[in-house]
């Protein structure tokens, strides 16, 4: 039997309480969303904000979305290039209309960016259905879905209602509401009130469909380790 670590991918939940920092957290998921357009597989793709805070926290992602300026890296103050191949715009136009035709608002973007090269507008989609396919399915691209919870336990069932647990963020500056997502979030990472994933020193996988084992820190050795127990009665 070969030893392997699969790392599948997901689809990250990022709750964001109404006592949280929430210009942090605008500004640092909106980094972690749009990095690599979108490609990264723990990227925030689900954005869970509670109620009295969405408007606020909505507009500042909105804001982020638009100020960049998506184009060839090469150039000076280009933040966002393209998509990796044709088969993601298509991707992301068929999640996009998928959602706006069961009722989802457009907050921003939602197209791709001319016909030369894969680009892709980065995009803010509000009142998603659950039955929308972008709920369901990674996007891996440049595409945020942004809902409202009213409390704790509603937000943390969405969080765990797919069966992908690879990475999830928080913020929040309740220490019960913090310590209540470490036991209560299913994933193998969660990141609170900053991004500490993908360090070397750090595990890093997943858990349900995301994957199986972990890459970095000491975890990632234990595959390499043959446990021998030995036992022996001295009289």
């Amino acid at each position: 039997m070969k030893r392997v670590t699969m790392e599948l991918g997901g689809h990250a939940p990022a709750l964001v309480f109404d006592d949280a920092d929430i210009d942090l957290a605008v500004r640092l998921l909106a980094g972690a969303k749009f990095r690599n357009a979108g490609q990264v597989c723990v990227a925030p793709t689900r954005f869970l904000i509670q109620e009295r805070v969405f408007e606020r926290f909505l507009a500042g992602l909105v804001k982020a979305a638009e100020a960049i300026d998506v184009g060839d890296g090469l150039y000076d103050g280009v933040t966002m290039g393209p998509l990796a191949n044709a088969r993601r715009v298509e991707a992301m136009e068929a999640l996009t209309a998928d959602a706006v035709m069961r009722g989802a608002k457009i907050a921003t973007g939602g197209k791709r960016i001319g016909n030369l090269g894969n680009f892709f507008q980065p995009t803010v989609l509000t009142d998603v259905p659950q039955d929308a396919r972008v709920l369901s399915e990674e996007p891996f691209g440049p595409l945020a879905i942004v809902s409202a919870f009213s409390d704790y336990a509603s937000a943390v069932a969405e969080a765990n209602r797919l069966p992908y647990g690879l990475a999830a963020y928080a913020y929040t500056t309740s220490a019960k509401t913090s310590a209540g997502l470490a036991r209560d979030i299913e994933s193998g990472m969660l990141s609170i009130n900053h991004h500490g994933l993908a360090l070397p020193e750090l595990p890093f996988g997943g858990i349900k469909d995301s994957g199986y084992g972990s890459e970095g820190g000491t975890e990632a050795m234990e595959s390499y380790f043959n446990t021998k127990l030995v036992t022996e009665a001295v009289n």
